[in-house]
């Protein structure tokens, strides 16, 4: 997540919020500092206050949309329904008006992150694993996975991320999509689909666990 905010207080609690639900923060307290860590990064969310020292938000999200497709959710005091509606327009993809509470914040972020969850058409490949999402079936080295639904759900979220790091709460919210549940769900789950995979947790193939931050799919290096 890059956060972009001039009010410390702000910027720090929001980096709580962040980094304890298992994301991977980075802050900007000015505009240019964040359009030049957008150029150099690939967030998956951008939190954008408008009131910066340097540059209007509006004219940052204008600037971000002419180079990057990244959900943008604005963070912002300015609650006019009409300011809303043009920020809308402009490419933000949703916002948060100020005070709000942290609660609000994720719910915010996580809606953003569902939306753009859907499964691409045709099949996915990574190495020698090949999904169909339409008719989900899914094989490895050519031999068939015999995946339940919820672990064939889960490799097809990873597979649409391959090469990025993906939270368990991230995880949590899009692929289970419930309240209620625990962590604990995610990695039991893993543990599973590791397993069908034909790999431990020790001497991963596909499957990388990031302590800390979460679990990256990626190609085996004999594959790449």
């Amino acid at each position: 997540m890059l956060v972009i905010e001039d009010d410390r207080d702000i910027r720090e609690a929001i980096d709580r919020l962040l980094s304890v639900t298992g994301h991977v923060v980075r802050l900007c307290a000015a505009a240019l500092d964040g359009l030049r860590e957008l150029a150099s990064w690939r967030p998956d969310v951008v939190v954008l206050d408008l009131n910066l020292p340097d540059l209007d938000g509006a004219t940052v999200l204008r600037r971000i949309r002419a180079a990057s497709a990244v959900p943008v959710v604005v963070a912002t005091a300015r609650g006019a329904e009409s300011e809303m509606i043009r920020l809308l327009r402009a490419g933000a993809d949703d916002y948060v008006v100020k005070p709000y509470s942290a609660e609000q914040l994720e719910a915010r972020i996580a809606a953003v992150l569902r939306r753009g969850a859907a499964a691409p058409a045709g099949t996915l490949t990574l190495g020698g694993l090949e999904l169909d999402p339409e008719a989900r079936t899914a094989s490895l080295d050519g031999s068939p996975l015999q995946l339940s639904r919820l672990e064939f759900d889960l490799l097809a979220y990873l597979m649409q991320r391959a090469g990025k790091v993906v939270t368990r709460r991230q995880l949590l919210d899009d692929v289970w999509g419930a309240e209620g549940r625990s962590l604990e769900t995610v990695d039991v789950h893993v543990t599973w689909l590791r397993r069908k995979l034909g790999e431990r947790a020790a001497a991963p193939r596909y499957l990388h666990t990031l302590r800390g931050v979460g679990i990256r799919l990626s190609a085996p290096e004999d594959a790449r």
